[in-house]
């Protein structure tokens, strides 16, 4: 088992470092933003259990051939009051590392979760207070502001927020483009989507890669927001309703009009090719194969 810790280690490694800056630097994503959202997804979970599982390989290699084994040695010597003395200081060591790196991802990712949810329930009630319920479109709040603002508060009582502003700027049809680029903000869950790169990057900030990742997915989830938009509107709608909503959305909602607003004017004015129909499909597959890779190596006797 030490050789599969090691081979984890440095796939973990690797992932966490180069690779996602490889992958942040990349052109593609862009040509196939579901597909990329699928790979970044896959390259945050491999990292994280090749990582962990390092830890645990090395740790419990003395007890047996597979983790199996040394599982049930563990538990057999711990029924009976004792620790399996094949284990030496260097082995706990490692044992004790992954279990603090551990609850160290999980508690970081709690906190993010626990302030993000109360975030969006004081705004939300806030809306509820503040703000004009539209009836052409449910769940949806009218702010008597004269800025042109919108934005989505994701949630099981999510929210659609609009300014005064953005009716008074805005042609009916760019406000229809506004409304399905928030929609497939909500209808995808893209606040989950991005929640684990937030905890990752706030779990090792210094670990440039991690940044990067957190970066990326948030561009990618714009992305697809406006390939979504595109469907509904011209694109001359689109990007009319991106250029007047240049306005900041509250921290607690999941901003649409604010980050790479140059970048996604022109992806939408001049968009890149699609990526052919089977590189989209090995893009899914070998997103599939990376999560899988690390659970093999710790399943696989």
């Amino acid at each position: 088992m030490t050789l599969t810790a090691f081979g984890l280690l440095v796939l973990g490694v690797l992932l966490a470092e180069p690779v996602s800056r490889v992958l942040a630097a990349a052109h593609w994503p862009a040509r196939d933003p579901v597909g990329a959202l699928l790979v970044w997804q896959a390259v945050g979970l491999a990292g994280g259990v090749a990582l962990l599982g390092s830890g645990v390989m090395y740790g419990l290699s003395p007890l047996g051939p597979s983790p199996s084994v040394a599982v049930s040695v563990v538990v057999s010597a711990l029924a009976v009051g004792e620790v399996p003395r094949a284990l030496t200081m260097t082995h706990f060591v490692a044992l004790l590392a992954t279990l603090v790196l551990a609850l160290r991802l999980v508690g970081v990712l709690a906190v993010v979760t626990l302030r993000t949810l109360r975030a969006r329930r004081r705004h939300r009630d806030l809306l509820d207070l503040l703000g004009t319920p539209w009836p052409a479109v449910p769940g949806a709040r009218v702010l008597d502001h004269p800025i042109p603002v919108a934005y989505c508060l994701p949630g099981l009582r999510s929210r659609l927020v609009l300014s005064a502003g953005v009716l008074d700027a805005l042609e009916p049809d760019a406000v229809r483009a506004v409304l399905a680029h928030e929609r497939a903000h909500l209808r995808e869950r893209h606040d989950l989507v991005v929640l684990p790169f937030v905890a990752w990057g706030a779990t090792a900030p210094f670990v440039r890669g991690m940044v990067c990742a957190q970066l990326a997915v948030a561009a990618l989830i714009e992305m697809r927001a406006d390939d979504v938009a595109s469907a509904e509107v011209t694109r001359n709608q689109l990007t009319g309703a991106l250029r007047t909503m240049g306005g900041a959305a509250p921290a607690a909602a999941l901003s649409s009009f604010t980050d790479g607003l140059d970048h996604r004017l022109n992806r939408i004015t001049t968009p890149p090719p699609p990526l052919p129909g089977a590189v989209r499909v090995l893009v899914r597959l070998a997103a599939a194969g990376l999560a899988a890779v690390p659970a093999a190596l710790l399943l696989v006797p």
